[in-house]
C-alpha cells in the first residue's frame, strides 16, 4: 500500500538527467565540451513559461529539494519545509526547477564522472568552476523549458550569490531576486576556513592527489574533519549551548580521549555519515568557488556600480547568530542595491540557529518569505493559468 503524504508536501518526486552537448567556456579557460545536469521539478509550467522559480543550492546541497524519492525515505528534500502546496513556494502556483551543479557529485558531471578523454573519472583534473559558470550553465537550462524570464530565482549562502550574479549578468532574466543568509564575497576568516578544510582532506593519506577513486578508496577521515569544522561555523553558541550544552553521554567522566560529551559525539556522527555521501574532490572545488566569488571585483571594487545594471526587485534576508555569514555582510548588499537605486526588501530575522537558520522553518522567517512570495505571484502574469505546458504536479 503506498505511503500516505501530508496535503502540503509535493510527495514523491523523480529525478530528471539533461544532457547538454554545446560546449561550456569556464572563467578558468578551459571548456567542457559536453556535460550532463540533474535536476528535479515541482509544479506545473504555464503556457508563457512566466510562473518559473529556479532554487540554487548551498556547498553540499542538491537537485532533491523537496518531497521524497522513495515510500521508504525517512526524509524529505532538504528544503522541503519551504517548497510544496501553500508553502512559501507555493508548487499550486509556481513551476520550482532546482539542480545540482556542476562540479557536484549528485548526478551531474563533475569529478567522479568519465572524462571522455581518458575514459576515467576526471578526479582532480576536472576543472575548477564559479559561481558564474553556474549561472551560465543555469541559463541552458532555462532555455531547455523555453523559460525566457524566471519569476524569481532564490539562493541561501552560496545560492544567493547564484541569484545575485544571475541579476548582474542576465538582469533581463529574473523579475525577483531572492538572497538568503549570503555575503557580496567571502571575508578572510571565511577563506581561512575553507582552506583548513581543503587541508583536512588533501592531507589525508587515501587521498592520493585526487585520484582516489582509481585506489579504490575515499578520504572519509579528511572528509569527516572538514564537514565538522564546517558544522561548527553553521551553527551559533547559543544555539549549540541550548541543543547539548555540556551534557555527557555517561554518568561517569572516563579521563580518555573517547567522546565523552554529548557535542563531541554529534560532530562525530555528522562528520562520519557526510563521509559516505559527499565527495572529497566536489567539496575543494565548491569550497573554492565560495572564495572566488566577488562581483565587484569587476567594477572597481565598487559593488553598487555592479548592481547598476540589475532590472529585478530584490528580497535579502538575514539570521541575527548567523556569524559565518553575518546580518552585516547582508547589509553591504542592501546599501550597494539603495546606492544603485533599486527596489529591495529587507529582513533581519532574530535566531539563535546560526547559520543553518535558513533552512529551518522559522516562524518569522516563513512569515516574511511568504509574503514576499506574495509579491512574486502578484507580478507574475497568467499565474492562475490552467493552460499549462511542461511539467507535472510531481517531478519531472
Amino acid at each position: 500500500m503506498s505511503r500516505e503524504y501530508p496535503q502540503d508536501s509535493v510527495g514523491l518526486v523523480q529525478p530528471q538527467v539533461l544532457h547538454f552537448d554545446q560546449p561550456l567556456e569556464l572563467v578558468c579557460g578551459q571548456t567542457l565540451n559536453s556535460y550532463t545536469l540533474i535536476i528535479e521539478t515541482y509544479g506545473t509550467l504555464n503556457k508563457d513559461g512566466s510562473n518559473a522559480v529556479l532554487i540554487c543550492h548551498a556547498l553540499s546541497g542538491n537537485h532533491h529539494v523537496a518531497g521524497y524519492h522513495s515510500d521508504d525515505d525517512k526524509k524529505p528534500g532538504w528544503w522541503d519545509s519551504a517548497v510544496g502546496p501553500g508553502k512559501a513556494i507555493d508548487t499550486n502556483k509556481f513551476f520550482v526547477v532546482c539542480l545540482n551543479n556542476l562540479g557536484g557529485c549528485h548526478g551531474s558531471t563533475g569529478p567522479a564522472s568519465i572524462n571522455p578523454e581518458t575514459d576515467k573519472p576526471y578526479g582532480p583534473d576536472f576543472p575548477i568552476v564559479t559561481v558564474r559558470d553556474w549561472v551560465n550553465s543555469q541559463v541552458r537550462l532555462a532555455d531547455h523549458f523555453g523559460i525566457q524570464q524566471w519569476a524569481a530565482i532564490v539562493g541561501g549562502s552560496l545560492g544567493g550569490m547564484q541569484a545575485l550574479q544571475w541579476s548582474i549578468d542576465f538582469p533581463e532574466r529574473l523579475r525577483h531576486c531572492l538572497v538568503i543568509a549570503s555575503a557580496p564575497k567571502l571575508s578572510a576568516q571565511n577563506i581561512a576556513f575553507n582552506e583548513v578544510a581543503r587541508q583536512a582532506i588533501s592531507r589525508d593519506i587515501e587521498f592520493h592527489d585526487g585520484h582516489y577513486y582509481g585506489e579504490n578508496t575515499v578520504p572519509r577521515t579528511g572528509l569527516m574533519l572538514a564537514r565538522m569544522l564546517g558544522h561548527i561555523t553553521y551553527l551559533s553558541a547559543d544555539g549549540m549551548g541550548e541543543k547539548f550544552g555540556r551534557e555527557l553521554r555517561s554518568d561517569n567522566i572516563s579521563f580518555d580521549f573517547t567522546p565523552q560529551f554529548e557535542v563531541e559525539s554529534y560532530l562525530r556522527y555528522q562528520g562520519k555519515r557526510f563521509s559516505t555521501a559527499f565527495d572529497a574532490n566536489t567539496y575543494l572545488l565548491m569550497t573554492k568557488a565560495l572564495d572566488y566569488y566577488d562581483p565587484a571585483a569587476e567594477y572597481d571594487n565598487s559593488l553598487s556600480s555592479a548592481v547598476a545594471q540589475t532590472q529585478c526587485k530584490f528580497f535579502v534576508a538575514s539570521f541575527t547568530t548567523d556569524w559565518r555569514f553575518s546580518p552585516e555582510r547582508s547589509r553591504e548588499i542592501v546599501d550597494a542595491l539603495v546606492d544603485a537605486g533599486k527596489q529591495v526588501s529587507y529582513a533581519e530575522i532574530d535566531a539563535h540557529h546560526g547559520h543553518d537558520a535558513f533552512l529551518i522553518p522559522i516562524p518569522r522567517y516563513m512569515e516574511v518569505f511568504s509574503a514576499y512570495m506574495k509579491q512574486v505571484e502578484a507580478d507574475t502574469p497568467a499565474i492562475e493559468s490552467h493552460d499549462t505546458v511542461g511539467g507535472t504536479d510531481n517531478a519531472c
